[in-house]
């Protein structure tokens, strides 16, 4: 398992859905999740650590399985199946460990809460992840590109002789 963070949430150009994104806490990979616009608020909310007047249905959550005296360990995303991700919260109850099936977006909308770790199976990882871009091998950065191709109009405006310029008077001569 790969433990991940909430890296941000983001809203799809196209459609308008919500993408949690999820950064592996150990290299550059990323995993993006599509969720629901109500779970991406709750996630929100409790990220930025917002007051509400009533519990939403994860604080609400979190508030039953603390009466019972269950406490949430982490959150594990276990697979990825027809482009459905899959994920378990891991409970303990009187000293026993118990998973519950979840949506990945409640899990993380509950773990936020709870303060808990987050875990990506390594295979959902490497089926899913993404890295950003690095720049080829022997590839110039793009800085020095554009200096290059700016040289070359500051060879070509040099290289112009504007004393013969008309001044933009009407005389004819």
């Amino acid at each position: 398992m790969v433990e991940v963070e909430i890296d941000s949430i983001r809203v799809s150009l196209m459609s308008q859905h919500r993408i949690v994104i999820l950064k592996d806490s150990r290299s550059e990979r990323f995993l993006p999740i599509w969720i629901g616009p109500y779970e991406a608020e709750a996630i929100t909310v409790s990220l930025q650590e917002m007051e509400v007047a009533r519990p939403l249905t994860h604080d609400l959550l979190r508030n039953i399985l603390q009466t019972l005296g269950a406490e949430v360990q982490r959150v594990n995303i276990t697979e990825l199946k027809d482009d459905v991700f899959y994920a378990r919260i891991i409970i303990t109850v009187n000293g026993e460990e118990m998973e519950i099936d979840s949506r990945p977006s409640d899990a993380l909308a509950l773990a936020v809460r709870v303060h808990v770790p987050i875990y990506v199976d390594e295979s959902v990882m490497e089926e899913a992840a993404a890295e950003p871009e690095t720049s080829v091998e022997g590839e110039e950065p793009a800085e020095e590109m554009d200096e290059e191709r700016l040289e070359v109009f500051k060879d070509f405006v040099d290289s112009l002789d504007l004393d013969d310029m008309d001044t933009g008077s009407d005389s004819d001569e």
